[in-house]
């Protein structure tokens, strides 16, 4: 493209409305947030879609994502619901950084249904203000519903936060945020009375307004019991098939992680990016030595003329190259 063009294009993007700005980006930018050929946007799952999902015993497929290209991914490969989960560091996360990340998967996703997880500090101290982070994660983070952990002891929290419009999704038996208070990572619910623990927490968390709650690491029949007194889905992670749906972390379905790393029980993988990703990045490097990229097809063309006219101007310029001894 003639620079100058280029230049003016440049600075009428600048205060241009923000679609003519993508569709200047996608023409000449290799930084382009979506493919003009992307694949249209699906019909737009709505919490409604997801009731109806549960009333005719469609499972809801959930996926953990934590960036733009994960949200696209996701999004693209028809999840229901999209999960910008506090596993981005393992519950370490704090509110910006939290809404750094749905900013960016909001971002992304077009027609699944988006779920920002309250990290730890954020909604504990009172009803109110869990509200208040809830609307930051709505308004600032751009996200539908959010998601926090605790039982029966949450239910007032809960009951404020969708008092105000904001769905909510529950999270109870291993809740990550909580593993210390828990003597660690540990499956719940193994005994009677754990179980029936977890019982009541459910149904106080339907009772203040949850739309679904998150089953985590819980034997197979005792959240498959559970699933079938709710009226709402519950979404399993290490709980079974009884579920109403199931998440998983993306990068450890994805095998995006080197060989050696601790897995839960529950994560199947499906790939293995990590290693994908290191043949590929080794292959670049030897080519790059080898000189063998970029190839002719990689690079922009000059008129012979065009070339032959810079090089005399080098040529005149060559005083300005010499270096004195």
């Amino acid at each position: 493209m003639n620079p100058a063009l280029s230049r003016f294009l440049a600075r009428l993007a600048i205060g241009a409305p923000a679609t003519f700005r993508v569709q200047l980006q996608r023409s000449y930018s290799s930084h382009s947030p979506v493919s003009p050929n992307a694949t249209p946007p699906r019909k737009k799952v709505t919490i409604n879609t997801l009731r109806t999902m549960h009333a005719n015993r469609i499972p809801i497929a959930m996926m953990t994502a934590h960036d733009f290209p994960s949200g696209l991914a996701a999004d693209q490969a028809h999840m229901d619901m999209i999960l910008i989960g506090d596993s981005l560091a393992m519950v370490g996360l704090g509110m910006e950084d939290m809404l750094h990340h749905c900013r960016a998967v909001s971002r992304a996703v077009k027609s699944a249904f988006t779920v920002g997880d309250l990290p730890m500090g954020s909604y504990e101290i009172s009803p109110e203000h869990a509200v208040h982070s809830s609307i930051q994660m709505v308004q600032d983070g751009r996200v539908e519903a959010v998601k926090l952990e605790g039982g029966a002891e949450m239910s007032s929290t809960i009951a404020r936060i969708t008092s105000v419009g904001i769905p909510v999704l529950g999270h109870i038996g291993l809740t990550p945020q909580r593993s210390h208070a828990l003597g660690g990572f540990r499956v719940q619910g193994k005994t009677a009375s754990s179980a029936s623990k977890l019982l009541t927490d459910a149904l106080a968390l339907q009772a203040a307004g949850c739309f679904g709650m998150v089953l985590e690491a819980v034997p197979a029949p005792v959240a498959a019991l559970i699933s079938s007194k709710l009226k709402i889905p519950t979404i399993g992670i290490g709980a079974g098939n009884g579920c109403g749906g199931q998440v998983l972390v993306q990068i450890d379905m994805l095998g995006n992680f080197p060989e050696g790393r601790f897995m839960p029980k529950f994560v199947k993988r499906y790939e293995n990016i990590f290693e994908k990703s290191k043949q590929a990045m080794e292959q670049y490097r030897d080519e790059v030595k080898n000189r063998s990229y970029p190839a002719a097809e990689h690079t922009y063309p000059i008129t012979a003329q065009e070339l032959k006219d810079f090089e005399a101007i080098v040529e005149k310029r060559r005083a300005e190259f010499e270096v004195e001894e």
